[in-house]
């Protein structure tokens, strides 16, 4: 029988990818450990839905300590599949003193967990969540798996591409079958309270002015939730342990997107720049073609139509 492991089950992306596993049949142990970087109460209510499934198991633990826990909830004879999506988000608070929860959390968790499924053994797959800040600032775009090498411009995407490098370890040298994705600015539903989208979505429906850092040139590559579950969901067959890029395909002026949230909202937007922070990138743009060629993996929404479903849900 598969299983299946959501590590960070309670946050943006890991609710997601554990609704759309329980709605195809799975039975799925969620753990997450409910760190307080934005409302707790959020999180709850991401996973409200699986908790009324019988075949979700929450499991409120740290992965950064003893994971025998786990033990108890997976039988020995279990194939699992581990998607492995908890971490410390943030790149503005990975600088000075915090940097030791990043570690905790994106480092010594990853590596944790890499060891406890590397001794169980019957493991599927361990696909993880990495993120396209393990790039940096590139000397070309758009980025690319083989070309772009991988230089962090801030302390969390350190972290992201140590973490990266743990489960490449641990496939090329104990024989863990892995995949790590980079995903690239993703929005949609449930995006935590601290992510552009939420903050610009919510600041328009009450007339504020949006805060922007920067003067807007920059550009990003968008990528919508559903798309990046359904990338997850591929790479559950993808085992040899490939990084591969998940990314929108729109990359666009920060600017660009605000005109395009004014145009779905049908109402203007004021903007509030101020200065860009540490750590920020100028911008961001995803070759997603290995993931096409790996996994026959492209994204299929809109900006346009995804920033309308976020707005719904936020209304």
């Amino acid at each position: 029988m598969i299983k299946y492991l959501v590590t960070g089950c309670a946050g943006f992306i890991g609710s997601t990818l554990t609704d759309k596993l329980l709605s195809e049949g799975a039975s799925v142990i969620g753990v997450d450990v409910f760190r307080d970087y934005y409302d707790v109460d959020i999180k709850r209510r991401n996973i409200s839905t699986a908790l009324e499934n019988p075949k979700f198991t929450l499991v409120e633990e740290d992965l950064s300590v003893d994971l025998e826990f786990l033990n108890s909830f997976i039988n020995k004879t279990d194939q699992l599949v581990i998607y492995h999506l908890a971490a410390q988000a943030g790149v503005r608070r990975s600088w000075g003193s915090d940097f030791r929860i990043y570690t905790r959390d994106n480092i010594d968790a990853t590596q944790n967990l890499l060891e406890w499924a590397h001794s169980r053994g019957g493991i599927k797959n361990f696909v993880f969540a990495s993120s396209s800040s393990v790039y940096g600032v590139p000397e070309e775009l758009p980025m690319t798996e083989d070309r772009t090498v991988p230089i962090p411009h801030s302390p969390y995407g350190v972290t992201k591409l140590a973490a990266e490098n743990l489960v490449r370890l641990y496939t090329a040298n104990m024989g863990l079958p892995s995949a790590s994705l980079r995903f690239f600015t993703v929005y949609g539903p449930r995006q935590r309270p601290d992510m552009a989208f939420n903050r610009f979505i919510r600041a328009a429906f009450q007339g504020k002015a949006i805060g922007v850092f920067g003067n807007g040139g920059q550009t990003r590559d968008f990528t919508y939730i559903d798309d990046i579950v359904r990338g997850l969901r591929l790479a559950e067959n993808s085992t040899k342990g490939i990084a591969m890029n998940l990314g929108g395909g729109n990359r666009v002026t920060l600017l660009h997107t605000i005109e395009t949230l004014a145009k779905v909202m049908g109402r203007d937007i004021k903007i509030d720049f101020s200065e860009s922070k540490l750590g920020d990138v100028p911008d961001t743009w995803a070759s997603a073609e290995l993931a096409f060629k790996e996994m026959g993996w492209k994204p299929v929404v809109s900006l346009e139509e995804g920033l309308s479903r976020e707005v719904s849900w936020l209304a």
